[in-house]
């Protein structure tokens, strides 16, 4: 199913500008609030519930933050909560201004921070296709140019201006992040306004979250689009607890050399989104993320076998590429089949499968690693990964998803009164007679 080409509105460009400048902000944040912490302490479980305080409203809120973001105003809750988090910033640089700055202070903070990318990201994902009339091909643009500025200003940028930074001051980092925060704020409260969903009948917000999960699980589909990223996310995390101890151990890359190879996997995640569309027009959008899907898996079980540094840059790039390709085919198409007032709840539905998937990933790659080597979780990763790619090939197959377009876009026509219908068939059966007449005139 294709779609005329468009230009994507004057409205995108800020909402681009402002993700990029808060994915610059968090890229210096990721960075510097690990080396943070570790002017605190070298506790290493210190270091952990730093970490994973980032990541914990996910686990605890994923759902119900869905359900509330389908409640409120999808623009007014991206520039407020942009606009809190600019302001949350303010109390760890006072508390290294007073030398008061603590673990306990670091993980809370990484928290809330964590908690208002949960209400952000899933409002920036349930505002889009509203802002592009859930068009699929300006979807797929869209997505690629998000894509592609998020990896290049969190995953290129940030870090090492994190790093510089911190360097110069341990609160100019945070600093910084605020000041990404407040003018991506500014921008999103100049987005234009999108009508909200036509509300349901109320219900608790926990019945309403239990309805966009099980909406997602009901959904051959959807399921299919959800399980990709949550298997991913075993084998990819299982692979990155142990990549730096591969690295080392078994191809003699030292620090400076374990960057490259991450660099690596980042320019090919850039490549991957830039040609997803390309790769979605050619195959198909099921075919290309089965496609996508065996290609990382294919990567993996190349970077476990891999014989050198090159070798083992050029998997992680062609992985980081189907990873690429994988993030803008699949949010794209989901954000073209779910109905508006659902969005929130299945967008934050698949995201928090992902993130609970994570940690036992983590799990995963250290137990295996310890009681056998350190390939091991590589090759189990690739394993797990081809496996998935068998299963969810039928479920994401270019069949489903063309009915899904198809019903969606039936879904989107407005209904027509049945007398509008016959007051159009009369005009039409009038004009269509005289035309007639007159041509059979002419023709006697």
């Amino acid at each position: 199913m294709t779609s005329v080409v468009a230009k994507l509105p004057t409205g995108f460009g800020r909402l681009w500008t402002a993700q990029t400048v808060s994915s610059l902000g968090d890229g210096v944040t990721h960075a510097a609030l690990p080396l943070l912490a570790l002017t605190l302490t070298r506790d290493p479980m210190a270091l952990a519930v730093v970490t994973a305080a980032g990541t914990l409203p996910w686990l605890l809120f994923g759902v119900l933050g869905g359900a509330l973001v389908d409640r409120w105003d999808r623009r007014r809750t991206m520039w407020v909560t942009d606009a809190a988090r600019a302001a949350l910033l303010a109390i760890p640089v006072a508390a290294v201004a007073l030398d008061a700055l603590s673990i306990p202070l670091l993980a809370a903070v990484a928290f809330l921070l964590g908690l208002g990318g949960l209400f952000f990201d899933t409002a920036a994902t349930a505002y889009l296709p509203d802002l592009l009339g859930r068009d699929p091909a300006l979807l797929e643009r869209a997505n690629s140019r998000l894509r592609g500025t998020q990896t290049a200003a969190s995953g290129f940028a940030g870090p090492p201006a994190g790093s510089a930074l911190l360097a110069l001051g341990r609160a100019l980092p945070l600093l910084a992040d605020a000041v990404s925060f407040a003018v991506s704020a500014l921008l999103v409260r100049s987005l234009p306004a999108v009508p909200r969903p036509v509300p349901e009948a109320r219900e608790s917000l926990l019945r309403q979250a239990r309805a966009g999960a099980s909406y997602v699980f009901r959904d051959q589909l959807l399921l299919g689009l959800a399980l990709r990223p949550a298997v991913g996310n075993v084998a990819f995390v299982a692979v990155e607890t142990v990549l730096a101890l591969f690295a080392h151990e078994r191809l003699g890359i030292d620090t400076f050399g374990f960057g490259l190879l991450l660099t690596a996997e980042a320019t090919g995640g850039l490549l991957g989104a830039a040609f997803a569309s390309f790769l979605g027009r050619r195959l198909g959008t099921g075919t290309a993320l089965t496609c996508t899907a065996a290609v990382e898996g294919l990567a993996v079980l190349g970077l476990a076998a891999a014989p050198n540094p090159y070798v083992a840059g050029l998997a992680l790039a062609v992985c980081g590429a189907g990873i690429g390709a994988t993030m803008v085919l699949a949010p794209s198409l989901r954000q073209t089949i779910v109905p508006a007032h659902l969005m929130g709840r299945v967008a934050s539905t698949s995201r928090m499968l992902a993130m609970c998937a994570a940690p036992f990933g983590a799990f995963v790659g250290g137990w295996l690693a310890t009681a056998y080597d350190v390939r091991t979780p590589l090759y189990t990763a690739a394993g797990l990964l081809l496996a998935m790619t068998a299963v969810t090939s039928t479920m994401t197959s270019n069949r489903r998803v063309e009915a899904a377009l198809r019903a969606a876009a039936q879904a989107a026509e407005p209904e027509r009164p049945a007398s509008e219908d016959r007051v159009e068939g009369k005009v039409e059966g009038k004009v269509e007679g005289k035309v007639e007449g007159k041509a059979e005139e002419k023709a006697v």
